[in-house]
């Protein structure tokens, strides 16, 4: 049986002569409007730590973050000689490049300053973002496989795909494989954790150790970036990322264990136990 062939999707939506409206920024645009919707529905079940009409408030700052941190997270983690070079394609932000561990950090310096200014409690913000975040996970590596970049490792599978810059070859589709296990399995973990957590944080401290988990995995199916390869253990650079990921995680649930202020619903059941 022949082969599939990528793209399955012309990656461009729309032509308006020299204007593209490509489905790659369609799909963060969608990612934004479904987070939100949780963010204003989370900050409606938790009566706080804001007010949920303040929803689009928080979504400005963590997008800016996202961009941000995602751009330069790229220039850092993965082509900076390049960026040394030419400095000024820094900027080219149309040519692609975004890191979701920078985005990461950006959003949750994004968070820190939000929560600073509104004086709300960082941890629980940062559960309702971290709750909020696999829906966009999932649209983006979707946009990726519409784009047919960021493609897996050559199989013999019956579902493996030529991809144009793959080669000849059937490879992977990892784009689809993260999509689902960062997108839709992670969120379901997370939003049964929302109402059993302890204390504010652990939701974003599972979404660190989930994702990482995760990505890390699949990686060993996704082909290397052209520029790095294969950097210390044969490891990649966003397995690397991933494990300093997880490594926090597990940092944040032991601080939160000692540390951690409880969540609205402990806090009740506690003040409800007779001396």
């Amino acid at each position: 049986m022949a082969a599939l062939t990528c793209p399955f999707i012309d990656p461009v939506l729309v032509r308006l002569g020299p204007l593209e409206i490509r489905w790659y920024g369609v799909m963060y645009l969608l990612g934004f409007i479904a987070g939100y919707y949780v963010i204003k529905s989370e900050l409606r079940r938790k009566q706080g730590p804001i007010p949920a009409e303040n929803a689009d408030d928080l979504l400005f700052y963590l997008v800016v973050g996202l961009l941000l941190g995602g751009r330069i997270g790229y220039v850092l983690f993965y082509n900076l000689p390049a960026y040394i070079a030419a400095p000024w394609e820094i900027l080219y932000v149309w040519h692609g490049g975004m890191s979701f561990h920078g985005g990461l950090l950006g959003m949750i310096l994004a968070g820190v300053v939000f929560s600073r200014t509104r004086n709300a409690n960082f941890w629980s913000l940062a559960d309702i973002g971290a709750l909020a975040s696999p829906i966009g996970l999932m649209l983006g590596r979707i946009g990726n496989f519409i784009n047919c970049e960021l493609f897996g490792r050559v199989t013999d599978l019956p579902w493996g795909i030529v991809f144009p810059d793959g080669g000849n070859l059937p490879r992977h589709p990892s784009q689809l494989y993260e999509a689902f296990f960062e997108g839709p399995v992670l969120f379901l973990i997370l939003w049964i954790l929302r109402v059993r957590t302890a204390v504010h944080g652990q939701v974003l401290a599972a979404f660190l150790v989930g994702y990482g988990l995760a990505r890390f995995s699949i990686e060993f199916l996704r082909e290397p970036d052209p520029q790095l390869g294969y950097l210390f253990f044969g490891l990649t650079m966003g397995q690397l990322l991933c494990i300093g990921m997880m490594i926090a995680g597990a940092a944040l649930f032991t601080y939160l264990r000692y540390y951690g202020v409880p969540t609205e619903k402990r806090s009740d059941r506690t003040s409800r136990v007779k001396p």
